[in-house]
């Protein structure tokens, strides 16, 4: 069983910046593919970024170049470095690992407004 909760969301004007953090705990942090996902109002869930246990990553189109995904395997946590932050980034944020089985945290709202 994993467990996974997310925090660092919050209200920002556009061109701002904001980190997410995850912090897992409960099963062996390295061997999981660890991912951010959005879910705006209305829409479906999309994903943003994925960190492989080796370190490889993958965005989004919408966000490469402003959004940087990392991981500290020391720490059990993976981050999410949001930069230039548009009001179309609005939307709740989860925290997904994968590794057999997919968990998720419960979310962290991130509003991007003037």
């Amino acid at each position: 069983q994993v467990q996974l909760a997310e925090s660092g969301g919050g209200s920002v004007q556009p061109g701002g910046s904001l980190t997410l953090s995850c912090a897992s705990s409960g099963s062996i942090f390295s061997w999981y593919t660890m991912g951010w996902y959005r879910q705006a109002p209305g829409k479906q869930r999309e994903v943003v970024a994925i960190i492989t246990g080796g370190g490889t990553t993958n965005y989004a189109d919408s966000v490469k170049g402003r959004f940087t995904i990392s991981r500290d395997n020391a720490k059990n946590t993976v981050y999410l470095q949001m930069n230039n932050l548009k009001p179309e980034d609005t939307a709740v944020y989860y925290c997904n690992a994968f590794f057999s089985k997919s968990y998720w945290g419960q979310g962290t709202q991130v509003t991007v407004s003037s």
